[in-house]
């Protein structure tokens, strides 16, 4: 490490201590992989007790900011990050009711829109053929009445668009949207109709032709209508809407 640590006088030690790691990430000084020194160095280098280090260590971990090794080979190394974090944020507050189906829809026309923008310019032959095998086997699981099994296929869908993008922020905030989407469609229970199917094939079909605007029309109709859908089961399944439905 090029400079010491600076010893913490105020805050809570372990905020502290993980904000001068967060600090040295930032500054170029460790990358992913790094290892940082044991407990007991970090702790003197730090001027507080090894509890502190270990309790900071452990809440950076949980942000998939360091990981933890056990064994001879172990300790404390730099992570890559963790970007289903981000779902988990937005799943907590749907659940909380912090965030409505209403509000989930309209970011996801929002964010699709830009995706398939973006997608009908660098999508390659590859992804294309991954998207066609999705729906594919979408239909196969629907004639298979393998409904719940199908929802987790049909979101996949989604997220191989936005690794047609190769734009790695656009494929996180994709997949944040669709974890928790997921959730929500296992609750309602999977579709029994080809209706998703087919407004899959229309789509494909205009981002194969790289029609930018046909494509987000024919996402942005079978989302809607999507959601139609699911107030619907909701209605039946509750009697009412249900309060995370909300406008």
């Amino acid at each position: 490490m090029p400079r010491d640590f600076a010893p913490i006088k105020r805050r809570r030690l372990s905020d502290a201590v993980s904000a001068q790691i967060q600090d040295r990430i930032a500054a170029g000084e460790l990358r992913a992989g790094d290892k940082l020194p044991p407990e007991r160095e970090l702790a003197e280098r730090f001027g507080v007790s090894r509890g502190a280090v270990r309790e900071a260590l452990r809440n950076l971990e949980r942000t998939g900011v360091v990981a933890l090794q056990a064994g001879a080979r172990g300790g404390a190394f730099i992570g890559q990050g963790d970007a289903s974090l981000i779902g988990d944020s937005f799943r907590n507050l749907y659940q909380l009711g912090g965030v409505s189906l209403d509000d989930l829809t309209e970011a996801r026309i929002w964010l699709e829109s830009t995706v398939i923008r973006i997608a009908c310019e660098r999508a390659t032959e590859a992804d294309l053929m991954a998207l066609a095998a999705n729906v594919d086997e979408a239909e196969r699981l629907l004639l298979a009445e393998r409904y719940e099994d199908k929802i987790d296929v049909q979101v996949e869908f989604h997220n191989l668009l936005a690794k047609a993008t190769h734009n790695a922020v656009m494929v996180m905030l994709m997949a944040a949207l669709m974890d928790v989407m997921r959730d929500f469609a296992h609750a309602v229970g999977g579709e029994r109709t080809d209706l998703t199917i087919r407004a899959r094939r229309r789509f494909l079909a205009a981002l194969r032709q790289r029609d930018a605007a046909a494509a987000v029309a024919e996402m942005t109709e079978h989302l809607e209508s999507l959601q139609v859908r699911y107030r619907e089961r909701m209605r039946d399944r509750h009697g009412a809407a249900s309060p995370s439905s909300r406008a």
